[in-house]
């Protein structure tokens, strides 16, 4: 299992539903972009170079684990 798999998986049993993409920009790198949000209202949009580092990120705005 990989990391960030991992951390998706803490954050489902946090309460959290996630989704992500990938996309090129106009400069043609890649881009990651985490969308979590939870029943509650909070919401967190992450968008870095690399995937894990977008869950990383998402996972440290989480504060209830």
């Amino acid at each position: 299992m990989k990391y960030w798999e991992i951390i998706t998986d803490n954050l489902k049993k946090a309460g959290w539903s996630l989704g992500w993409v990938s996309a090129v920009d106009r400069e043609g790198r890649t881009i990651w972009i985490v969308d979590a949000h939870r029943d509650d209202g909070k919401r967190f949009v992450v968008r870095t170079d690399e995937l894990l580092t977008a869950f990383v990120e998402t996972e440290i705005g989480d504060s209830s684990h």
